[in-house]
């Protein structure tokens, strides 16, 4: 398709429908939006669509729908998989949902706000505080990550242990569908048995299945009173069971469990000024654990330290040593350490990150096997990884060779990528934890996912969208590529 194939009555028709501000066709206005956040995708499209409520993004996708015209959902653009990023031959429009930041409602006494697709992550995190609770996910790109992407990515973070990810913080849910009708399921019900559950179908399918336009989003009470603590340990399986010793004696106050190999904490103190480790030993794994203790009483600290000191003594307990943050400062500089190792990662050279799950008991294994296979089968490389321990999430990078150029990765990515999905799927895990699939991974999903799997996502998306205008080149592997 080239741009001659938009039909201009359906452009006309749209520039009417939204005005000045809604409808864009300057091109310099629109290139920011034209290439995805690591620069890996560039697209092309000769308008920009920002409607401002939801009727008008109804009569939009009305309009798409009868000339036929793709149209490419995108919320803060942070997408890390290509997802939001239009295609190369300007056949799309884009529909920005960013002018759509209201929040209609927010209810302390419910734990619950109604908020538009176009809300900013930060955005909803300040309105909650103001009002005694919080939104319990959040994620480097919180500045400019809208509610609407979050949703249809299923965006997870460092609170998923306790929280779970935007599936689990969605109570209900408004959206329209390919055809331009308007899905109306923001009501919180509790139960609700009444067929397939679209809320949980339009939730990370990456807008390829309708455009989400506003949620009932679950909040929770504000923290009072938390500890954090960062620990060092001989190997990732010590933390696993600090883990479970820690779930076993504290329960659901483990607001966070974070795991990293020592050479991504190197990386850290390498190249992010002013970061120190808060413990002496040059340990080989790290752990860095956040409690809630709102709910508890003045002992729990007590109790926290107590079983630090327990596991400390005991020589087969895999701890080495431990520091309690004293402060609010040191608990930044302890977070620092965790949420800058992907910028420590670049300023350090060429590499490949993947974004990974698999069985948390799993998990331990996988980190240290995979590491060490993709350095046996790329010589000269160096690999590692972190991640939230207690859901099996793993960030795990493949460094390139010293002395190698900036296109190592382009030029290696489908070699080690294939390598490491491997791994992965033979540890029953998933090649996508929380980013999505976009359209960087979607033919690694057709070549490993079963022939069910690809069925089902291929029926749903024809059922839906059977002219396949939302978001083309998405998620769905291609009849070729599985």
């Amino acid at each position: 398709m080239t741009p001659a194939t938009i039909n201009p009555a359906a452009l006309q028709a749209l520039e009417q429908l939204l005005g000045p501000k809604g409808f864009i066709s300057d091109p310099d206005s629109i290139a920011p939006w034209l290439t995805d956040w690591r620069g890996r995708y560039h697209g092309q499209s000769i308008a920009l669509l920002a409607p401002a409520n939801t009727t008008e993004v109804a009569a939009v996708v009305r309009i798409a729908h009868e000339h036929r015209i793709p149209l490419v959902p995108q919320g803060g653009n942070t997408s890390m998989v290509g997802g939001a990023t239009p295609p190369a031959d300007a056949s799309a429009l884009i529909l920005s949902l960013r002018r759509m930041n209201r929040i209609r409602s927010i209810d302390p006494e419910a734990n619950q706000a109604v908020c538009e697709a176009g809300v900013i992550l930060s955005t909803l995190h300040e309105a909650a505080e103001k009002v005694g609770r919080r939104f319990p996910l959040s994620l480097g790109a919180k500045g400019s990550a809208t509610i609407g992407g979050l949703i249809s990515t299923n965006a997870g973070g460092t609170q998923v242990l306790r929280h779970g990810t935007m599936r689990g913080l969605v109570e209900g849910l408004e959206a329209v569908l390919p055809d331009g009708s308007i899905y109306d399921g923001l009501a919180p019900l509790k139960k609700d048995n009444r067929g397939y559950d679209l809320r949980h179908l339009l939730i990370g399918a990456e807008g390829t299945l309708g455009i989400v336009t506003a949620a009932t989003l679950k909040l929770a009470p504000r923290i009072s009173r938390s500890v954090t603590v960062w620990i060092a340990v001989e190997r990732p399986h010590d933390a696993l069971t600090l883990l479970r010793a820690m779930e076993g004696r504290f329960g659901p106050i483990i607001e966070t469990f974070e795991v990293m190999a020592a050479d991504c904490i190197g990386n850290v103190l390498r190249h992010i000024p002013g970061t120190r480790l808060p413990v002496a030993p040059a340990a080989a794994w790290h752990v860095l654990i956040e409690f809630d203790l709102s709910a508890k009483g003045d002992d729990a600290t007590g109790d926290i330290e107590q079983t630090l000191a327990d596991m400390l003594s005991d020589r087969n307990s895999g701890v080495l040593d431990a520091a309690i943050a004293q402060n609010e400062a040191q608990v930044a500089s302890f977070w620092r350490l965790r949420e800058t190792m992907s910028e420590a990662e670049r300023a350090s050279g060429p590499a490949l990150q993947f974004d990974v799950s698999v069985p948390v008991q799993a998990m331990p294994d996988f980190m240290i096997d995979t590491a060490a296979a993709a350095q046996a089968r790329i010589p000269g490389t160096s690999a590692s990884s972190f991640g939230h321990l207690g859901d099996g999430n793993v960030h795990f990078h493949v460094r390139a060779p010293t002395g190698a150029d900036a296109t190592w990765a382009e030029k290696n990515g489908p070699e080690v990528s294939r390598f490491v999905h491997d791994c992965v799927v033979a540890a029953g895990g998933s090649i996508s934890a929380e980013h999505g699939i976009g359209q960087m991974k979607r033919a690694e999903l057709g070549r490993l996912s079963s022939p069910a799997r690809l069925t089902a996502l291929r029926g749903v998306k024809t059922a839906l969208d059977p002219l396949g205008i939302m978001n083309p080149g998405k998620l769905i592997p291609l009849a070729s590529e599985g």
